[in-house]
Order: structure tokens, then C-alpha cells, then sequence
């Protein structure tokens, strides 16, 4: 880095407020969720304070730098070898001696730390106090105490930090004592390659060669460029080996090391004034994840979000509708007065602004209502308890627990559930997390979903809308279970392998950060997303909609040619043309249904029910139609957006198509089944 400018490392265990640190002290707007492995790559932020300008990383949450999952490795990678100038390890001031493993760790990998301890607010509420002062004695590093919601104790933070950077310290980092014989052994090989290392601290290297941990070795080999094998090194190996000590044992003992130093700083510097500071959470816990009430009560919530979501949606949408429908019809006046071609109001107008205003006025209303409140519960610290609750169920399909939460992110985008699996430590379980995500309907399919509920299904009543709905989405999640166990079973064989799930704190949610960060995070980016693809299909769909073969459109002819096998289906050729056409993003499927049925070559304004039902049944739509749509709208291949996801996270051609292949297949042979059932009764 140049002169005064610095690279910074944010570290911690997850759920600690590592990304409320962050933003409050770049400005940037990271979104700060409260479960464990949220962040699953680094985010970079920058702010200046006095003379120093300071890159500050964000860098995914980790238990140890002893890696096990994709997320870890960037964690550990990014302190050891990204060339950092300091680390901030943010912990936990209401579980400090948990957080204190990684601390120790991140200390001997990089000595100048800064430790800060942030949740006071809510240690104060539980009784706990920490002597900042006697911690800092024993890590032999700075420490400071933060509440980053309220920013408490960040000026102190920073001034912390421009000493850091600017000074040397006379407080020495307080290393690990390991049992005789390995602490020899490393201070050995220390001597050995103390030389050949200029940005490595030597005694972290030295610690990973006596363990023989390969992967470290070759990455410090090409970060250093040198080589750490030698005679002496493989001798004082042999000489451990000799006395006993495999790796593992090895790596035991260092890991039991950490571990009883942890709890000796902790009983030394922590204190307690209540004799039970978790006594709200356990209450909660007895009910959230009893094996009674946890699962009625998870499908409870679930329905009232979903209700809320239902009511609240669809008035704004109607308006919305309007009025962008009626803007739309202002600028086709526009056009017409100043005499522009009659193609160019069909491309701008009836094909392009139809679409996006469609677009916008259905999916826009139910996003802002779904989103904050998911968000809400996820900031009160309830999605973990979604991944506790579902583990069983998801062992018995030989998957990982940890697949409920990137499940729980699908409802809002698949490619974002996918990118999530990467918190899934088995790279077999984590396979069989992305190719099955699609089975829960994201945000895109919602609409769809409800307008046909509330057109076949449902006359009257918001409640019995959100219970078929939230039936709907029972069925993705018994599907994702089953299709997990087929996988388990065939393609990707294996055992479900156990994990650590840390249950956060229950917490006041930020209702206006959440609000803020739904609306820019997620609402905006998905609907923005969705806006991308449907602008050029919409001028695609308005050319296949006009341009004539004969008597008869492209896209009539297209769907007649789909028309008999989509009969098989309890469907027709325009909605499975439909489909087709919207592979770039499930929002604009209806919006093609519609054009087509019009067959006017562009899309009107019907956001009124009744007459969307009225069009629906004089093409032919009956009970049997909506139900396997809605079917196939749960299940169908993924968007352009996941499909590209899933190619980057997997690196695969093969399980990408199988990812496409498997919901396209199961919604067509169950869209089938419901067929025949309602043919012969």
C-alpha cells in the first residue's frame, strides 16, 4: 500500500455485529443479518480518520483458521496471506470466551490486533462485565469496548487503530504455551525459517509445518516464495513422530491448548451480576424449538407474513398499476402527436414499457411488505432457529441442517440462496443444497402464484389466500426434503455429516435499518434484476407478437406447435411458451401469457382480478388449468440469473443442467399426474 494508506481485516466469529462495525464506520450499507454465516465473502468499505486512509475488509465470519468450509478458507486466506497491515477482531461481549479461540488464533497469525468487544448494550441487560483493561494485559494486544448499533466506543476504536498502524507498541501478543515436546519442536523449526520469511509471522508457519498442514505450506510457499523443506524441518517431524504424536494428536493438543486458554482469560476477565443472564432466551427457546410448538409455531409465522404480504399487497398494486399503465398511454399519445413511426411507439410502448410497468406494479407492493418482514425475523435472531427445527428433517434426507437457512434465503432469490450454500461445510451436501434450491418459490414466482389463488381458488378472504399459499409452499419444502434424499441416495451418496450451529441472542430488531436495508438490499436489487431481463424480452415478445408468417404470428405458431404436449399437461401452448420466453426472469411468465391471449401484440392494464379471470376462462382456463399452473410455477427450471449462479458456485456444465433438469421434470410429471387424476373424475 502507499504511504498512510492502509488494508484493514474486520474478523470474528459470526453473529458478533461485524457488519454493523463495519458500516458504521465506513458508511457503507452492508447488510447486517443476525445468523450465523451470513457474510460469505468479503465486502470492501474505506474511510480516512486524521492523516491515515484505511481499506477495511469484511471478511466472512469464522470459528477458527482451521478451515472445514469455503467461507473459512477466504476467512483465514485473507488474515494470513492477504498482506493486511492489521486485523480488528470484533467478539462478542455476551459469549466472550467462545469468541476468544478465534482471537488467539487470528494474534499469533497477525500480532497487530485490535480486540473489539461490541454488544455491551446487551451484556449490560444480562448481568455480564468485562475488565477491557486486564484482557488487554493478558492478549498482550489492545481492546476496546463498542455498542456499533449506537456507535458507543468507535472514536475509541479508531484512535486504537491509527496507534496501531503509526506505533509500536512495547505490549507483546500473548502466544499460546503448547506441551514441551510440540513447543520445542516449533521453536526449532522457527529458528530454521525465521530467515526465509518476510511478511509470515514465523511462528504461526512454524506451528503449520510441525502439524503438516499441506495446504498452508503451499500457500506460504508462493505468498513468501520459498520453500519450507529441509532435512532439519523433516527430522525434528520424525523426532515428534517417534515420541508419540501423530498429526492429529498434535493438532489436538494445540486446539486443547486454545481452548483452556480461552477459558482461563475468560474466568479471569469476565464477571457476572446475574445468576442467570440467558434466562429470556431459554424461555424463548422452550418454545421456538420445542419438539411440540416448534414446528406449528415456525408454520404460524410463516402464514402471517405471508397474510400480511397478501393484504397489504394488493391495493398498492392495483394503484400502481394504473397509474404506470396510464403514464404508458400519455407517452403513446406523445409519440403520436410529434408523428413517430407506428413501429417505434410498438417497441418503447406496447412492448418494452407494458412489460416493466406490469413488472413493476406486481411485484414491487408484495416485495416491500415480504421483505422487511422476513428481514425482521431474521434480524431477531429467528432464522437459526428454522435451521434447528428442520435438522432432522433434513439428516433423515442425508443433507445438512444448515441447508434449511439457504432455503429460507430462496423465498427472497434463489441465485442469493445458492451463493449462501456456501456456508455448508461437505462439498457433497453443499452440491445438494444449490441443485434443489429452486424447489422453494422465490420472490419472482409469488405473484403468480397468488393472483391465481385468489382467482380459482380463494373468492373471498385473505386468511384462506395465505393458508393455500403457505400450503403451496409446504409442498416446495417436503419436495426439497424429498428430492435431497433421491440425491442422497443416487448422484450424490453419502451420510449427513454433523455441524455446529451457533443459536444467536434474541435481539430488538432495528426496525429502520431493516426497513432501509429490505427496501435497497433486496426489494430494489430483485426488482432492478428482474426490470434488466424484462425490458429486452419485452421488445422480443412485442416482434414475435407482430412480425406475421402467413396469417399468423410467431408466436401463435409458436404456441400451437408447444400446444399437444403442453395438453398433457393440463396446460397450453402459450403458457408453456410462456415459460419458455421467461427464462430470463420468472416475473415477466403472466405478463407473456397475457400478450399472447390478447393477441393485440402488447400488454393492457389488468391488475383487476375479475377481468384477468374473465380472459383467463374465455381462453379456456378451468380449475385444473390454475392448479397445474401454479404446479409448474413451483416447479420449473430456474431463472437465467440462478442458472448462471449455480454454474459459478459449482464450476460444473453437469450439475448446473441437472439443477435445470430436476424441477423442469418433477412440475411436468406432477402437472401430468393432476392432469390424468382430473380427466378421469
Amino acid at each position: 500500500m502507499e504511504k498512510n494508506k492502509y488494508l484493514v481485516a474486520l474478523a470474528g466469529n459470526p453473529n458478533v455485529g461485524k457488519s454493523t462495525v463495519f458500516n458504521a464506520l465506513t458508511g457503507m450499507n452492508q447488510h447486517t443479518g443476525n445468523w450465523a454465516g451470513k457474510t460469505v465473502s468479503s465486502a470492501e468499505g474505506y474511510f480516512e480518520y486524521k492523516d491515515i486512509k484505511v481499506t477495511l475488509a469484511d471478511i466472512p465470519g469464522t470459528y477458527s483458521l482451521r478451515t472445514n468450509s469455503a467461507e473459512e478458507t477466504t476467512a483465514s486466506d485473507f488474515v494470513c496471506f492477504s498482506g493486511a497491515d492489521a486485523v480488528i477482531i470484533v467478539c462478542d461481549a455476551t459469549c466472550l470466551e467462545r469468541n476468544l479461540n478465534l482471537t488467539l488464533q487470528i494474534i499469533e497469525a497477525m500480532p497487530k490486533s485490535i480486540v473489539c468487544i461490541n454488544l455491551l448494550d446487551e451484556a449490560e441487560t444480562k448481568g455480564i462485565e468485562i475488565n477491557t483493561d486486564l484482557l488487554s494485559e493478558l492478549l498482550g494486544v489492545q481492546v476496546v469496548g463498542v455498542t456499533a448499533r449506537s456507535g458507543k466506543g468507535l472514536d475509541q476504536l479508531l484512535e486504537c487503530l491509527y496507534k496501531c498502524l503509526n506505533e509500536n507498541s512495547d505490549i507483546k501478543p500473548s502466544f499460546i504455551q503448547l506441551p514441551d515436546n510440540i513447543e520445542n519442536a516449533v521453536s526449532e523449526a522457527q529458528k530454521l525459517i525465521e530467515n526465509n520469511i518476510h511478511k509470515l509471522p514465523p511462528r504461526l508457519t512454524a506451528l503449520r509445518i510441525i502439524e503438516d498442514d499441506t495446504d498452508f505450506i503451499e500457500k506460504a510457499e508462493q505468498f513468501e516464495n520459498t520453500s519450507f523443506k529441509s532435512p532439519e524441518i523433516d527430522n525434528i517431524k520424525s523426532v515428534l513422530k517417534n515420541k508419540g504424536f501423530t498429526k492429529e494428536k498434535i493438532i489436538d493438543e494445540i486446539i486443547s491448548a486454545v481452548i483452556n486458554k480461552s477459558a482461563e482469560i475468560a474466568d479471569k476477565t469476565v464477571s457476572y451480576k446475574k445468576s442467570s443472564p440467558y434466562i429470556r432466551d431459554r424461555k424463548l427457546d422452550r418454545i421456538f424449538l420445542s419438539k411440540r410448538f416448534g414446528i406449528p409455531v415456525m408454520i404460524l409465522l410463516l402464514g402471517i407474513v405471508l397474510w400480511i404480504t397478501i393484504i397489504g399487497a394488493n391495493y398498492p398494486s392495483d394503484l400502481l398499476g394504473k397509474i404506470l399503465f396510464g403514464f404508458g398511454d400519455i407517452l403513446s399519445v406523445s409519440l403520436q402527436k410529434i408523428h413517430a413511426p407506428h413501429w417505434l411507439d410498438g417497441v418503447l410502448i406496447q412492448g418494452i414499457y407494458r412489460v416493466l410497468a406490469w413488472v413493476v406494479s406486481v411485484m414491487l407492493p408484495p416485495m416491500a411488505i415480504f421483505f422487511p418482514m422476513f428481514t425482521l425475523l431474521e434480524d431477531f435472531g429467528y432464522l437459526p432457529r428454522i435451521a434447528f427445527n428442520l435438522d432432522h428433517s433434513f439428516r433423515c434426507a442425508n443433507a445438512c441442517g444448515k441447508q434449511a437457512i439457504t432455503m429460507a434465503m430462496g423465498f427472497g432469490c434463489n441465485a442469493c440462496g445458492v451463493t449462501g450454500c456456501r456456508i455448508i461445510d461437505s462439498p457433497r451436501e453443499r452440491l445438494i443444497a444449490i441443485i434443489t434450491n429452486n424447489f422453494v418459490p422465490c420472490n419472482g414466482r409469488f405473484p403468480t402464484i397468488i393472483m391465481i389463488i385468489t382467482m380459482f381458488f380463494v373468492t373471498s378472504g385473505s386468511i384462506m389466500s395465505a393458508v393455500v399459499l403457505l400450503g403451496v409452499i409446504i409442498l416446495g419444502v417436503i419436495m426439497t426434503l424429498v428430492m435431497s434424499k433421491i440425491l442422497s441416495c443416487t448422484v450424490l451418496k453419502g451420510v449427513a455429516s454433523s455441524f455446529t450451529l451457533e443459536l444467536p441472542p434474541y435481539r430488538k430488531p432495528q426496525f429502520t435499518k431493516v426497513l432501509v436495508r429490505s427496501i435497497f438490499d433486496r426489494t430494489i436489487f430483485v426488482l432492478a434484476r428482474a426490470c434488466t431481463a424484462a425490458a429486452p424480452c419485452g421488445l422480443l415478445i412485442w416482434i414475435v407478437a407482430n412480425v406475421h408468417i402467413g396469417e399468423n404470428t410467431i408466436l401463435s405458431l409458436a404456441s400451437d406447435f408447444l400446444d399437444p404436449f403442453a395438453s398433457l399437461m393440463g396446460l397450453d401452448g402459450v403458457i408453456l411458451l410462456a415459460f419458455i420466453l421467461g427464462f430470463p426472469a420468472n416475473e415477466i411468465v403472466f405478463p407473456i401469457i397475457l400478450m399472447t391471449y390478447l393477441a393485440q401484440g402488447s400488454l393492457t392494464e389488468m391488475s383487476d382480478t375479475v377481468q384477468l379471470h374473465s380472459l383467463l376462462t374465455e381462453n379456456g382456463w378451468n380449475m385444473t388449468t390454475a392448479l397445474c399452473m401454479m404446479i409448474f410455477t413451483l416447479f420449473h427450471f430456474p431463472c437465467a440469473t440462478t442458472c448462471m449462479t449455480i454454474k459459478k458456485e459449482t464450476g460444473s456444465i453437469k450439475w448446473t443442467a441437472l439443477s435445470f433438469i430436476l424441477p423442469t421434470v418433477t412440475g411436468i410429471i406432477l402437472c401430468m399426474i393432476i392432469n390424468a387424476v382430473s380427466m378421469i373424475f
